[in-house]
């Protein structure tokens, strides 16, 4: 049996009373009504949460729960996506320029992204070419432009149209290469088989997406299990790392960051951010811990 949605639009005065009478402590009414007219309470609300008390449905504060403890933990969460979204950025500029340039190396055909003959599922492929048309026809990127304008060709050479695809459709394409012996090339690129560089290619377009979309990230449990090959090449980390929080998609991405960019200062910036949010719960991100003897990390 379905019910229908019971809520009402409360004004933001409203809802300040509202957390005033669950016990929720502030100082500065107007304050709270400026977080909540332009955070919104529902997404706010995801803050509040670790301050409830247990029944949790019962919306009780904990004694001493303040809105600016709740507020330090919305802008922690900020960070740290801002912080993941830099490294990620990284790794997708180094991953559109490894799989564009290796197949056209390889293949020596430099139009191979719509060479229905180098893909291995045909429906798939026209799916991908469907997303590529219309990435292609909107752009008004100016190398785009020119291109149009100045040769015959129906798409551009690969290098210049991976850099108009979203990265899912990039996965995609790198999923569907008919060649094992190809993607084995660009997977050991970042020292991984296949099968592991696949599984860690969707972790990093979902982990981006969830940053582009400001989605809570500093206590989200994955449904994802990301795949680990039985012997690394690399230093990786131990079984204490659950494959459901956060910190294992930051352990990705530093393996990643590692191979572009060996001498990086990432492990840096994570040790100032957490430094920044000392009242932070590293459970709720899935940091153990003596992180910092993780093999990755050391």
């Amino acid at each position: 049996m379905t019910i229908n949605f019971p809520k009402q639009y409360n004004s933001p005065e409203d809802l300040a009373a509202l957390l005033s009478q669950r016990g929720l402590v502030f100082d500065d009414k107007e304050r709270v009504c400026r977080y909540i007219r332009n955070i919104g309470y529902y997404r706010l609300s995801a803050y509040f949460y670790p301050f409830l008390e247990i029944p949790k449905d019962r919306q009780i504060f904990k004694q001493g729960s303040s809105f600016d403890a709740a507020i330090k933990l919305y802008r922690f969460d900020k960070k740290l996506r801002l912080f993941m979204f830099n490294e990620i950025e990284k790794i997708e500029v180094s991953l559109r320029s490894t799989l564009a340039n290796v197949v056209a190396k390889e293949t020596g055909n430099i139009f191979w992204m719509t060479d229905a003959t180098l893909f291995s599922n045909p429906n798939k492929f026209s799916r991908t070419m469907e997303l590529i048309d219309k990435e292609f026809n909107n752009s008004k990127e100016d190398f785009i432009l020119h291109f149009k304008n100045k040769y015959s060709n129906a798409y551009p050479p690969a290098w210049m149209l991976v850099e108009i695809l979203p990265m899912g459709v990039v996965t995609r394409i790198y999923e569907n290469i008919r060649s094992n012996p190809l993607k084995k090339k660009i997977a050991a690129c970042y020292d991984l088989p296949v099968p592991v560089f696949t599984s860690w290619l969707t972790v990093i377009t979902l982990t981006r997406n969830s940053c582009c979309h400001h989605a809570r990230v500093w206590n989200r449990q994955y449904a994802i299990n990301p795949m680990v090959a039985r012997k690394m090449k690399r230093p990786w980390i131990s079984d204490a790392v659950s494959p459901q929080r956060t910190f294992y998609e930051i352990c990705i991405i530093k393996w990643f960051i590692d191979i572009i960019s060996p001498h990086n200062d990432m492990k840096q910036h994570f040790l100032s951010l957490l430094e920044q949010y000392p009242s932070v719960d590293y459970k709720a991100i899935g940091i153990p811990q003596d992180w910092l003897n993780e093999p990755l990390w050391r």
